[in-house]
């Protein structure tokens, strides 16, 4: 279906690929991961046609499609909603233009009506009959109400504008389909809409995700960027990993047999085959596991940081307890009203909402940053808070050091101490001495978490917390939330932190709210749940 031969991309000196030979085939789902720089999307980028590679060819079947998820998501801003859908198959658009250009001209001649009847084959053909009412029906799984499918898209928001984007991917059942990050801007709901729709996708589709959820759920295989190499391996990411780390104990383990290796590896790819019926394409994925050939697993070059959170001091009985909170907005509609619950000890709550603004203006109002809220929101004199917010930019201001920076948060002021919870974060020698006021998105998150460590807290904040960081990031800062052992407060789109984390879930919505205990996957299946939350977003 699609092949990748001898592809070398070196920009100066540094080699990014080097001699990548692979077969994407129909069927499958590649999930593309690697470390930040690795050169995931460059790799995309390669196989769409966007960058040229020094050396080597990309080839396609002949008559098949390829289509990309935009990234530049004002790039139809112009345009209608549907149209832009449709504008998806492009080569069925010019077939829809050019035909109706001919049946508008007055001086229709017998040549036009000899082109006209060769377009209206190629349209039936390719079922242009049924492209309109495709696209809307894409449109509206994807939660984009038919009353917007005839607005301009700059008229939507940035997560509606996502998803049209997705829709136009979509479209016309491509071949060969390439997204990068497609569950950026996504609530849960349409993320699993996406999922359910991948895996029953019948042709091939490359993703880059830092959903390890979503990967898990869509994924048949991972292309692992390492090594300025790209290898294939079967299986899902949660297997890639698992088999990565036990590959790396081993290689530690000198005094080990070669046979007691060989065991222990197989021993692990019987039991994840075992566990694997879970995935929507478990049949596929154990056969897969069963043929692998386990002399491939080695050992990642990625590094983990380490993300432990520790308490000064145990949380007393009163927590925090809110009565009728409410927040309207400036167009006067309300972001969350009649929000009632009382946080208790063990706690790990996840708050969602279809309205993300109203999930990051809840956790200000928390933190008390927000302060036009009605309704009484009371925190106990026991408590010693840290927050994650999902927009930081104003802690990094002022032109200093990391280590400087940190200090500044810090009642111990030995550098030493400092640099050790930089170091977990994987800022070591120089790096210590980089500018805050450069850094990118996903080092100043590091530093957040950073000082999240230092101030020892005994109840977390985190708004979006995974926002920025890579795969290596999120599965340490998954695990730092895991084992912490106060309480935590926390809005992500990443499905496995909710998953793995959250004993309660409370949604918000404009008229009301829903606060139940019990975890991710149970909250999603439940039928008053879904009752409910007809009510609270009516």
């Amino acid at each position: 279906m699609l092949t990748v031969s001898n592809i070398s991309l070196r920009f100066g000196k540094r080699v990014l690929f080097e001699d990548v030979n692979l077969k994407f085939t129909r069927g499958n789902c590649y999930g593309i991961i690697g470390a930040n720089g690795a050169g995931k999307s460059t790799f995309l980028k390669i196989l769409s046609g966007e960058i040229e590679p020094n050396t080597g060819s990309i080839d396609l079947e002949p008559g098949k499609r390829m289509t990309v998820l935009k990234q530049n998501h004002f790039e139809f801003d112009e345009f209608p909603v549907l149209e832009t859908v449709m504008r998806g198959h492009q080569v069925l658009w010019k077939i829809m233009q050019e035909k109706d250009a001919l049946y508008a001209k007055e001086d229709f001649s017998e040549e036009d009506g000899i082109r006209a009847s060769e377009l209206e084959g190629e349209f039936a053909e390719m079922d242009g009959w049924n492209a309109e009412s495709d696209a809307a029906t894409l449109l509206s799984n994807l939660g984009i109400p038919e009353d917007t499918h005839y607005r301009l898209v700059k008229e939507l928001n940035g997560n509606q504008k996502v998803r049209v984007l997705i829709a136009q991917a979509l479209f016309g059942n491509p071949d060969v389909l390439l997204m990068d990050e497609p569950t950026n801007d996504l609530d849960v709901e349409t993320i699993r809409w996406l999922e359910d729709f991948l895996a029953g996708f019948e042709n091939t589709v490359l993703v880059v995700s830092h959903d390890r959820h979503f990967l898990d759920n869509v994924c048949t295989h991972v292309c692992d960027i390492d090594y300025s190499r790209i290898k294939i391996f079967s299986g899902s990411y949660t297997f890639w990993y698992q088999s990565s780390q036990l590959a790396l104990r081993q290689r530690s383990d000198q005094n080990k047999k070669a046979e007691e290796k060989k065991k222990e590896l197989q021993e692990f790819i019987a039991r994840f085959s075992a566990n694997v019926a879970k995935s929507r394409q478990a049949t596929a994925r154990k056969k897969m596991l069963d043929k692998l050939d386990i002399e491939e697993i080695q050992p990642s070059t990625r590094k983990y940081p380490g993300i432990f959170f520790k308490q000064n001091r145990e949380v007393g009985d009163q927590i925090l307890t809110v009565e009728n909170l409410a927040f309207k907005a400036e167009n006067g509609q309300f972001l969350y009203k009649d929000l009632n619950f009382t946080v208790h000890k063990g706690d790990k709550i996840a708050f969602i909402s279809r309205n993300t603004l109203a999930l990051n203006t809840l956790f200000k109002s928390m933190w008390g940053e927000a302060q036009n809220n009605t309704g009484e929101l009371n925190w106990g004199v026991t408590v010693t808070m840290s927050y994650l917010p999902n927009e930081n930019n104003q802690y990094f201001t002022e032109k200093i050091n990391l280590v400087d920076w940190l200090r500044q948060y810090s009642v111990e002021k030995d550098e030493t101490y400092i640099r050790g919870f930089l170091g977990r974060m994987l800022f070591s020698g120089e790096e210590t001495q980089k500018m805050c006021t450069v850094l990118s998105g996903g080092e100043k998150v590091r530093c957040m978490l950073s000082k999240m460590m230092l101030e020892c807290p005994n109840v977390g904040l985190f708004d979006e917390p995974t926002n920025h960081l890579d795969l290596e990031s999120i599965q340490a800062l998954n695990n730092g939330m895991i084992d912490f052992a106060g309480v935590i407060l926390f809005h992500s789109h990443d499905q496995e932190v909710m998953t793995s984390i959250a004993n309660r879930i409370i949604e918000i919505g404009p008229n009301g709210m829903i606060d139940k205990y019990m975890n991710y996957e149970e909250y999603a299946e439940d039928a008053s749940v879904k009752a409910r939350r007809l009510e609270i977003y009516a």
